[in-house]
């Protein structure tokens, strides 16, 4: 795909990974956006700031669950790309709630892929060569490793554990197969775990520093010896888009931040920083460690992920730019800074409770 001036529409562009996405094209391309996103509970308009909005900018609230509107978006702006990151990405409602991961992630994708292919038949030749529909995945589709060393490759063998990583999976499968029978110039990228500003508070790494500075427990699954490499968000965004602009169709690339931590190192991490950076702790906090509660194992919670990412770095020239030191203490500087962004959320259905309460 040529890198001059394009139309790329982006699903989920209001949360977390696609909110990053949008920032970058915006603020570091020539690009224009169709911002694309329902705003559930986890997407805000709040993540790209109004002063990126400009006439390369355009939201729509369409709802990919509903076909007809999802074709009528995608044949109204046309793009030349699309960026498919609108999911449900939570382990534990899937795990209380599976409906709606299979709702969004599985029939969300068909409907999204028929809108696109529908636009790709409609185009010109030239304009067929140069379109690009690339979907975002995860590594937990790849399941759990067996081995300390072992780490997922791009031919590693699907093998999900959660509803979510199942949802995803199956997603997965769509893509490549309106690939294979259709021609769609298609793109697959799985991720590891991603962090950094912006983030909604269910996930772990923001959880534990909301958590900290209001001075409640901080939840550790089992005795926090998962392993999980982090991914700093823009980072990644950066990535999606080399794939996107660089990548070769029908192809699939890990993006990982080659940063293997245990969740219990990683909340002892985020308690060292703030206990630096917090002089005024919450009434009876002396050291922000102390908060931390191990609680029951969540069902089938794998014990390690890991990202061989050496084909993005081999054939695209991509690598993170953050190591996990660097990108934690930006994502809790973030934190400690945008007070008015976290608390408009924790004002809405999210209260900093524990999700997955059934399977916990």
């Amino acid at each position: 795909m040529q890198s001059d001036l394009k139309t790329l529409l982006v699903t989920g562009g209001a949360g977390f990974i696609g909110s990053a996405v949008v920032r970058e094209l915006l603020s570091n391309s020539p690009h224009r956006v169709v911002n694309l996103d329902c705003l559930t509970y986890a997407g805000n308009l709040a993540s790209v700031p109004t002063g990126l909005h400009g006439e390369r900018y355009c939201f729509e609230r369409v709802d990919l669950n509903d076909a007809a509107a999802t074709t009528a978006v995608v044949l109204k702006h046309r793009p030349d790309a699309i960026l498919h990151l609108a999911a449900e990405s939570h382990v534990d409602r899937s795990i209380d709630g599976p409906g709606a991961f299979v709702q969004t992630n599985i029939v969300g994708t068909f409907n999204l892929l028929q809108a696109a292919l529908t636009l790709f038949q409609s185009m010109s030749p030239a304009a067929q060569t140069e379109f690009r529909f690339h979907h975002v995945s995860t590594d937990e589709v790849y399941g759990d490793l067996v081995g300390t060393t072992d780490l997922f490759t791009e031919t590693t063998p699907y093998a999900p554990s959660s509803p979510y990583s199942a949802s995803k999976a199956a997603s997965d499968h769509l893509v490549r197969a309106w690939g294979r029978t259709y021609g769609l110039p298609t793109l697959v990228t799985n991720c590891s775990n991603n962090y950094g500003p912006y983030h909604f508070p269910e996930k772990l790494i923001p959880h534990v520093i909301l958590n900290a500075l209001q001075g409640k427990s901080l939840p550790v699954y089992g005795r926090g010896l998962q392993i999980r490499d982090w991914l700093y968000v823009a980072d990644h965004a950066r990535a999606l888009i080399q794939v996107l602009l660089r990548g070769h169709p029908g192809e699939t690339y890990n993006i990982g931040g080659h940063n293997e931590k245990t969740n219990i190192a990683v909340v002892e991490s985020i308690c060292d920083l703030l206990q630096e950076r917090v002089p005024n702790r919450p009434a009876g906090v002396r050291q922000f460690r102390d908060l931390i509660t191990f609680v029951a194992d969540r069902p089938g919670h794998d014990a390690r992920y890991a990202i061989d990412a050496g084909k993005i770095e081999r054939e695209l020239g991509w690598r993170p730019e953050e190591s996990f030191d660097s990108g934690l203490r930006k994502t809790v500087d973030w934190y400690l800074t945008n007070e008015d962004w976290w608390q408009d959320v924790l004002s809405g259905d999210y209260q900093l409770n524990r999700i997955g309460g059934a399977g916990a």
